[in-house]
């Protein structure tokens, strides 16, 4: 394995031009919030922020400035409503499974929809274990939730509901508000939670004017440190920690805080609001650009998602019929374009998205898929690069699937 990898990276050698759109799965951290983050591993605040030295009281500084600077962006009443986790997968698994035990005596039933990302699938899949059973909202072709359906789902029994503010493969900004006020009306007691990862920092995002419970956030989906996340927990709403250990500034999650990656986290969130209409309109403008070429260039696409206002500024999703993702990305990989295929929690097994099986494509289609993220560091030559080899691309896939008689 290790041997073909090497081979693989062999034939990288020579690339003058890369272009790393797979900011789904991972992202590279910027020089700008680096530079800011490098201190605080052996010069300042390295200190565990519960103890009584001049190093923990800056480490507890920091973390309490990050707090509020975060609170403030997502629209939080006071910073006690943040914890930072290791990630949006650590915030999911506290925010589902701590809400359930909290509710358990009130029901056990669990709705979410159908897209979710894989860790509130598996999430609620490990819940169903403890007794708590989980009903699936459908969506559309173009990924918006059933509001009729949500409306009849939820009854007495109903104590948590968990619908991504946007969806993180299609880009479908949901109608979130109109969402939690139909469960709050058919269920007061019921808790709400969003993964808001792919919303924040790329649409407006007010976590009292939504009126959810629980939102998830992601430090990597804004460009900041792997590792990083946060969940916001509405106050007054007293959740016990899942996980034991030594509690410092975090009641919800245990063990020493990682304050370098927490400084990273808020660098890339105060430069993701700095200007925040003009990095997510480059985002958009760069995402059509590539898009429309795409379909100018070449035949038999789908487009999986919403078009316009109601997509996500920076998600690009397509189907190219004939053309196997994976065998594409490799394929473009070989020319500096680096993008995912289909799900990122899901590709390594070999099947299909579970979203864009709910929207309604067809196996072949989810197959042929391939997700692209634009950030505010991307330029129109990038984009311009990656239409110049998107076509020779499909078109040697499409000729190899040509030549075997698959179809």
């Amino acid at each position: 394995m290790v041997e073909n990898v090497q081979e693989l990276l062999k034939l990288h050698q020579g690339i003058t031009h890369e272009v790393y759109l797979d900011n789904e799965n991972s992202s590279m951290v910027p020089q700008e919030i680096l530079e800011v983050m490098l201190p605080y591993w052996n010069q300042k605040a390295y200190g565990n922020p519960t103890l009584t030295h001049k190093l923990g009281w800056e480490a507890f500084e920091t973390i309490m400035n990050a707090s509020d600077k975060i609170s403030r962006y997502i629209g939080a009443k006071n910073l006690e409503e943040l914890t930072f986790t290791p990630g949006e997968t650590e915030a999911n698994n506290l925010a589902l499974q701590a809400a359930a035990f909290l509710q358990k005596e009130q029901g056990k039933k669990i709705v979410i929809s159908e897209i979710e990302p894989i860790n509130v699938l598996q999430v609620v899949e490990l819940l169903s274990k403890f007794g708590f059973s989980t009903t699936k909202i459908p969506v559309n072709s173009d990924g918006f939730i059933n509001l009729e359906k949500l409306k009849e789902a939820i009854d007495k029994q109903t104590i948590l509901v968990s619908i991504a503010c946007v969806n993180n493969e299609i880009g479908t900004i949901q109608p979130l508000k109109e969402a939690v006020d139909i469960v709050k009306a058919q269920n007061p007691q019921t808790l709400f939670h969003t993964d808001a990862s792919d919303a924040y920092g790329r649409i407006p995002l007010n976590v009292q004017n939504l009126g959810v419970d629980l939102a998830t956030l992601s430090s990597f989906k804004i460009q900041g440190p792997r590792g990083m996340g946060a969940l916001y927990v509405k106050d007054g709403l007293n959740l016990q920690r899942i996980l034991e250990g030594a509690i410092g500034t975090q009641r919800l999650w245990p063990g020493i805080e990682n304050t370098p990656l927490i400084v990273g986290f808020t660098k890339a969130s105060e430069l993701a609001f700095e200007n925040f209409e003009a990095n997510t309109t480059k985002m958009r403008l760069l995402r059509d650009k590539l898009a429309d070429g795409m379909f100018a260039e070449l035949s038999n696409l789908r487009l999986n998602g919403p078009r316009g206002n109601n997509r996500s500024p920076d998600n690009a999703n397509i189907s190219i019929l004939r053309a196997e993702g994976e065998a594409l990305t490799i394929e473009l990989s070989l020319s500096g374009v680096y993008v995912s295929s289909g799900s990122a929690c899901s590709r390594r097994l070999l099947q299909p998205s579970h979203v864009l099986i709910a929207i309604g494509r067809i196996f072949e289609e989810a197959h042929g898929s391939i997700l692209m993220k634009t950030t505010r560091y991307h330029t129109e030559d990038d984009i311009s690069y990656v239409l110049s080899v998107l076509p020779t691309a499909v078109n040697r896939i499409r000729g190899i699937v040509g030549s075997t008689g698959v179809h």
